[in-house]
């Protein structure tokens, strides 16, 4: 697959996180302390990290692929962020704090809404299911 990374001239690209964009997500970011005693190396900023993960998931590229000239870390570096963020539920709450804006300002069409068994649950269950029918000819020999 090819991705055309080329921007309209005054456009951002997609992967770089705006500024209100990130006034709203870093909150919701864990906190790291760093080690007092065998520091290591300085962790890399999260909001460099953030845009390297939307230029992997935008491009499609394989994490280990990440251009190291952006400045984005390297892929392993954002996949692990990734992981670690989700683990600890921020997309989900980022989620709920985009809706719950775009609710406010009731910008939100539920016309178009589709709710499917993978994100609702279905708390009495459904009909059973019948047997399938088959649908051979007529029913095999028994080998017995």
């Amino acid at each position: 697959m090819i991705v055309d990374l080329r921007v309209r001239k005054g456009e951002q690209p997609p992967w770089i996180v705006s500024d209100g964009l990130w006034q709203r997500i870093e909150p919701l970011l864990p906190t790291v302390e760093r080690r007092q005693r065998y520091p290591g190396r300085k962790r890399l900023d999260d909001r460099k990290a953030l845009c390297g993960i939307l230029f992997v998931l935008y491009t499609a590229i394989p994490w280990e692929f990440l251009p190291q000239e952006l400045g984005f870390g390297s892929g392993m570096t954002c996949w692990r962020r990734l992981r670690d963020w989700h683990h600890a539920g921020v997309w989900q709450r980022l989620h709920q704090l985009l809706l719950a804006e775009l609710h406010a300002a009731d910008k939100l069409d539920w016309s178009k809404a589709v709710i499917d068994s993978s994100h609702v649950r279905a708390l009495k269950g459904g009909p059973k299911r019948d047997r399938a029918r088959s649908t051979a000819a007529r029913r095999a020999p028994s080998i017995m």
